[in-house]
């Protein structure tokens, strides 16, 4: 098993798919906000289940599907310690993010709203945290509104605050913005929303990585997670729910193993998680997912979090520099992601020539094109940096960007 260095600097070893040229550079991966690249000890993990452990969970005798259950369960543990959640039994595990909102929007919502309630959404929201309510909303004619930002890119509490009322039943916030880095004050979001008895959500996409996501202390009802953004394999995440809120459920899918009894007069459902966890899961995912938690807990978040955010605030400063850049976004807390545009540059061409120069960033609207319609831009290149990121980094996109601006002077 590898060994994770004790000191940022030594992490870089971690992660075998740096140490690759592209396009005869050295790679400088800035799209750590789209899917973080995966240290050794994940790799390891996966590659020994699948080696030497794998069957079926919670389902066999033998010896194999033993081992294999309490691997399994055993990454549920951890990511329950990792949220601070009061009980295993609040985690429920899911696909993603995307699965998890759906599961919530399709499940609570489909029981709970009715023709008049209104659902709050800030403007910053991924497309995975708008469709699935307005698919809902529609069918139970409920309304999604939502929540302004300011020019800085924050959201407006004042205008939130007013918006407030008895038939809002439920508020959704992403906790960092995956498109300009903000970070939100998703505590007091759902504290406000609690005072008028709404339900909340925070996606947690972005906020997992970076430590933050103590779901006591956020206080919200659901809070969903993606493997893939915290160095875990992809397709893996899950949801956590307030166990009395997930006992009042109904399944979102049915199938084996979320059941009770099942015959030709009806069915009974198993308790949560269980409930909502039918057919064979991506196992080795969750294992995974567990080793990617084990990862972060032994780095610890103090340092990453001083590490990346040196690195955003000199690439700040130095994108500054550059005749014709403009960052996005002046938020109150910011996170390691930086969008930016540059004059007379499609952030595609952006994205093309600064991958000749082997570096990756992602351009787009990035999944959220209420928020680019509100900063009137059709799109930004957004560089975004996790714990292995460093100097060289730093260096090679900025190079890069100066490159944009010779190319198309």
């Amino acid at each position: 098993m590898a060994t994770v260095g004790t000191q940022i600097g030594n992490l870089r070893a971690e992660f075998p798919a740096l140490h690759q040229t592209v396009n005869g550079r050295p790679l400088a991966y800035l799209d750590t906000a789209a899917s973080a690249q995966r240290p050794l000890q994940v790799i390891e993990a996966v590659s020994e289940y699948e080696k030497t452990t794998h069957a079926n969970v919670h389902r066999g005798v033998h010896s194999l599907s033993q081992r294999a259950t309490d691997l399994f369960e055993e990454a549920r543990a951890l990511i329950a310690a990792f949220l601070n959640a009061e009980s295993e039994r609040e985690i429920v595990f899911t696909k993603g993010c995307t699965e998890a909102i759906n599961l919530v929007a399709h499940s609570w919502g489909r029981q709970n709203l009715q023709e008049g309630d209104r659902i709050l959404l800030s403007t910053m929201e991924h497309h995975a945290n708008i469709v699935p309510w307005q698919i809902v909303a529609a069918e139970t004619g409920a309304t999604v509104e939502p929540i302004p930002i300011t020019d800085d890119g924050d959201i407006d509490l004042l205008a939130y605050q007013d918006m407030l009322d008895r038939r809002v039943k439920f508020v959704g916030c992403v906790h960092v913005s995956n498109a300009i880095g903000t970070i939100n004050p998703v505590e007091k979001i759902v504290a406000m929303a609690k005072e008028i008895g709404a339900t909340t959500l925070v996606d947690g996409a972005q906020g997992c990585p970076h430590g933050l996501a103590d779901v006591r202390e956020i206080g919200a009802d659901f809070y969903t997670v993606s493997g893939h953004k915290m160095y875990a394999p992809t397709g893996v995440g899950c949801l956590y729910g307030r166990y009395e809120i997930l006992k009042s459920m109904s399944p979102y899918q049915t199938g084996g193993n979320m059941i009770r009894t099942v015959s030709f007069s009806g069915s009974t459902f198993a308790d949560p998680p269980d409930r909502f966890e039918p057919g064979t899961p991506n196992i080795s995912g969750f294992i995974g997912l567990g080793a990617a938690v084990r990862f972060l807990n032994q780095v610890g978040f103090e340092s990453i979090v001083r590490h990346e955010r040196g690195l955003t605030n000199l690439v700040i400063s130095m994108l500054a520099d550059i005749e014709g850049v403009s960052i996005i976004g002046k938020p109150a807390h910011r996170s390691s992601t930086i969008s930016f545009t540059m004059n007379g540059v499609h952030p595609h061409d952006i994205g093309t020539v600064l991958d000749s120069e082997g570096v990756a960033i992602r351009a787009g609207h990035h999944c959220c094109m209420p928020l680019m319609e509100r900063l009137g831009l059709p799109a930004t290149a957004r560089a975004s940096f996790g714990l292995y990121s460093n100097l060289e980094d730093v260096e090679a996109l900025i190079r890069g960007v100066k490159k944009v601006r010779e190319v198309f002077a």
